[in-house]
């Protein structure tokens, strides 16, 4: 079972500096999350509501003609030491302030969700591009042997828009694509079947071995090949592995009070759950963890992501309290257990929602230019707001900040100057961040 070798000595190459994070936990709300009902107060929507948007009042977005504009329907209430304001919605996470540094303008180059969501993931709006777990996992190799170095968590509710393609290898090995696991949908097939021995079953494994080896070594550009072996390999370990990082029946009934996992709250307690495996499978190694709040959209806007475009106000009082409360134990954990120093959190989302009613509802439509992202932990400078979107929330206007500036700086706290980190692809040398990207100096400790 020595195919491809010690996966930890496969890194790609060293890093470029000194890294300060060597994980990433990255938390993402599909559907679009609103920035001015959630992270970034706009006052001037309090002064102006009801009245139209000026300079725009025809204004044509995603869904349609706008109407006048809205305030959140939620005050915004100082938090932390630093007197940050965030929407009374999200009590719990507004514990955290001072540990965040906010990303208040940052634009996407989509208004579709589909294209926006991979758009975040892997630098590209288009499929077949590696996502940023996939670049990590190609730069840095695996610090576990027994388990993925790269996982994603989908939300009970389903996956994201573009599914799998926010988690895809692209054109890098496919060892690099990432392992779905989550608490509602465990790994498979993990188990020895009970009439096979186990040393029937390692004598099968060698000689399997053997034969990869002998293919392996005659065809060593069958790249597809080597990653299922390596998968199957990786199966094999994580047969002991994997079944012990999923029991969260070990971790005390306090813990599963501060996540949540028995809310009454179905959908909740579903996400603490999962809330609670990201943790786990950060404190054994796991390179990145993308961990999932919501899903594709339905038939029904809002129901089962942010994607709030007709009644803003009761999806988001179902969105947040499942959101919150799992979100913000996740962070305390991390915290108190000292793996935030070096673990980088990421809280993202496709796109911003527009400042506007949309005509004839009490929702938002989709806002491509300007949003909010943010960072914590590993390199960051907490309590802080980087950039700002105008008055209204309507387009990013204070330091406007791309997703290629925003994954710069990630790679730049694991230790990779963006521009070096590269693949050649298609006649190319391909990036994240394509032919842009700036490091956000100002959010660094």
């Amino acid at each position: 079972m020595h195919l491809l070798g010690d996966r930890k000595a496969q890194a790609a190459a060293a890093t470029h500096h000194p890294p300060k994070a060597k994980r990433v936990l990255q938390i993402f709300c599909p559907g679009a999350a609103s920035h001015m009902d959630l992270w970034e107060y706009k006052p001037a929507l309090e002064k102006w509501n009801g009245k139209p948007l000026p300079g725009e009042e025809n204004f044509v977005s995603f869904q349609g003609k706008n109407g006048n504009l809205m305030k959140s329907p939620w005050p915004f209430v100082p938090a932390g030491e630093c007197g940050k304001p965030i929407t009374s919605m999200l009590p719990h996470m507004a514990k955290h302030v001072d540990d965040i540094a906010f990303i208040h303008s940052m634009k996407s180059k989509t208004n579709t969700h589909g294209p926006g969501c991979i758009f975040i993931n892997t630098g590209h709006d288009s499929e077949g591009f590696p996502s940023a777990g996939a670049w990590l996992s190609h730069a840095l190799g695996s610090a576990n042997d027994n388990l993925p170095t790269y996982v994603a968590i989908p939300d009970i509710r389903g996956e994201p828009p573009n599914g799998k393609a926010n988690w895809s290898n692209g054109f890098l090995p496919a060892r690099h694509q990432a392992i779905m696991m989550s608490d509602q949908q465990p790994i498979r097939n993990l188990a020895r079947p009970k009439q096979i021995s186990a040393s029937d079953e390692a004598a099968s494994r060698d000689l399997l071995a053997r034969l990869n080896q002998s293919f392996a070594s005659a065809n060593p550009a069958e790249t597809d090949l080597q990653a299922r072996v390596a998968a199957y390999e990786l199966a094999g370990r994580m047969q002991l592995s994997a079944p012990e990082v999923a029991d969260l029946s070990k971790e005390s009934v306090a813990t599963h009070d501060a996540y949540g996992t028995k809310d009454p709250n179905e959908l909740k307690a579903a996400y603490a759950r999962n809330c609670l495996l990201a943790r786990r499978l950060l404190e054994r190694d796991v390179r990145y963890v993308s961990l999932y709040c919501s899903s594709r959209a339905s038939g029904v806007d809002g129901l089962l992501n942010w994607d709030a475009h007709k009644t803003l106000k009761a999806d988001y009082e179902r969105h947040c309290p499942i959101f919150d409360q799992p979100t913000a134990a996740l962070l305390s954990d991390l915290k108190q257990s000292g793996l935030l120093e070096d673990t980088l959190v990421l809280w993202t989302t496709e796109f911003g929602r527009m400042p506007t009613h949309q005509a004839g509802t009490s929702g938002r439509d989709h806002n491509p230019d300007g949003f909010t992202c943010w960072m914590m932990g590993a390199g960051i400078k907490g309590g802080v707001s980087y950039g700002a979107t105008d008055e209204f929330g309507r387009r990013a206007e204070v330091n406007p900040t791309t997703v290629w500036d925003f994954h710069a700086t990630v790679l730049h706290l694991l230790g990779f100057d963006h521009e070096k980190l590269t693949w050649y692809y298609n006649g190319l040398d391909r990036r994240l961040t394509d032919v842009h990207g700036h490091l956000i100096k100002e959010i660094l400790a």
